[in-house]
């Protein structure tokens, strides 16, 4: 089992619930941090392998670990999707992440920097986790930032 990890991923977006920041837009800031089973990954040292199965055609490559990259794509086309609300791209992304075969728990949060709500404020934030995950590794991120 490993912890792999995206911190601090800057998007510009045009998400919010007033139309006045779907226009002008704001900057984000997305975690994701994802629990896997990663031994075959470090025994074949690839990020995919020929598995014989039944269930799967024998000449099709699986998954030995969670491909950071692939997880930034993910994160950058759900960013490109203007919503409403933090919430959706937090669960479209949570979605994304569940569809990973090795997988056994994460964590997603979408911050959205400076939001316009009248005053001084850092960054509002949604948060989404599942499965086997130590939420007190915010407290790392939180030092970290």
């Amino acid at each position: 089992m490993a912890t792999i990890a995206l911190e601090g991923v800057q998007f510009f977006a045009r998400h919010g619930y007033y139309e006045e920041e779907q226009v002008l837009g704001n900057m984000f800031v997305l975690d994701v941090i994802v629990n896997a089973e990663i031994g075959l990954a470090a025994e074949m040292d690839d990020l995919y392998a020929e598995i014989e199965e039944e269930e799967i055609e024998e000449d099709e490559p699986a998954a030995t670990t969670v491909n950071y990259e692939l997880l930034y794509f993910i994160c950058q086309r759900e960013m490109k999707t203007p919503v409403r609300l933090l919430e959706t791209v937090v669960e479209r992304i949570a979605n994304r992440i569940e569809e990973f075969d090795n997988v056994t728990g994460y964590l997603v949060r979408l911050r959205k920097l400076s939001p316009p709500l009248g005053g001084r404020v850092g960054s509002a934030w949604v948060m989404t986790n599942s499965g086997d995950m130590d939420l007190s590794y915010l407290e790392l991120i939180e030092k970290l930032t």
